[in-house]
């Protein structure tokens, strides 16, 4: 507040401060993995450990858009044309390079990565909005997108051998009659990221994409509706494997810890998809103090 009060008084546009928001939103589009400053994401996420992978998918993703929201909506309200225009640059960039890109994958932690790449070009959305109804969409969707990413990966993870990662689609041939449950889960995590409804992934983004309309950016809406629709084609992609004869017969073995946090992130994935409202409300309420109606 401070500083969005000191920079609302100064006479004009400073060029230098339209140069620091730039480069600052350049840091921060590196950050979320946003296009096309995401070059780094495919081999990090390809070349890390799944544990590791799954952690940096969503915890420093909802890190940097904390600071994005805090700096640009909260720090510099007055220079909002400047900054949503870059950002909606940067948005479009990353729902086209990351659905389109990840049609092409054969690796699934390469397709997460830049399926990350096209999710942070939604969440940007609901930080274009702004508002109270913007940023509780920004908040909500961090928030499931936390179990379907980290379920997704959970899934992966079980896969492994001792002998290094197996994330191909081969890897996932037969997984409906090798471990059901894990199926049915992983079923759950991708059907949620394309937005299929009744699932948070879809809420979530209607949401987002409601903000957006609201405070005018309903072109920026419509780009992101038909990168969602591409989307479909790579997430149900995944699934085929799962559920198609397979003469594997070799079980997927997990641990109760394993199981348990598989299977909460997939009731999660409904069940916060059946009840919107009261996460959305409990979003409002959290961003109420950042940005007040």
């Amino acid at each position: 507040p401070d500083i969005a009060q000191r920079l609302s008084t100064s006479a004009g546009t400073n060029p230098l401060l339209l140069l620091g928001i730039v480069l600052m939103g350049v840091g921060f589009a590196f950050k979320v993995s946003a296009a096309p400053f995401h070059m780094w994401t495919p081999d990090v996420y390809q070349g890390a450990p799944i544990p590791v992978t799954a952690f940096m998918s969503v915890g420093t993703k909802a890190a940097a858009f904390a600071m994005i929201v805090r700096v640009f909506s909260a720090g510099l309200p007055h220079l909002a044309p400047e900054w949503q225009t870059l950002l909606a640059v940067v948005a479009v960039t990353s729902m086209v390079v990351g659905n389109l890109m990840a049609i092409v994958q054969t690796s699934l932690k390469r397709l997460l990565a830049y399926s990350g790449v096209a999710q942070a070009g939604y969440i940007l959305i609901g930080v274009i909005a702004g508002g109270p109804k913007g940023l509780a969409a920004v908040l909500y969707y961090l928030f499931v997108y936390m179990f379907m990413n980290f379920g997704a990966f959970a899934v992966i993870t079980l896969l492994a051998r001792p002998e290094g990662d197996r994330d191909r689609f081969a890897d996932l041939e037969g997984l409906g009659r090798r471990s059901p449950v894990l199926a049915v889960a992983m079923s759950v995590f991708m059907l949620s990221l394309a937005g299929f409804p009744p699932s948070v992934g879809f809420f979530g983004k209607l949401f987002l994409f409601t903000a957006g309309v609201s405070a005018g950016y309903t072109w920026l809406v419509v780009i992101a509706v038909l990168m969602s629709v591409v989307s479909v084609f790579y997430y149900v992609r995944v699934l085929v494997p799962v559920w198609s004869p397979s003469p594997r017969t070799d079980r997927v073995s997990a641990s109760i810890s394993s199981n348990f946090a598989i299977v909460l992130s997939g009731v999660a994935s409904v069940v916060l998809g059946l009840y919107p409202t009261t996460l959305l409300i409990a979003g409002q309420l959290g961003a109420s103090p950042i940005n007040p109606p």
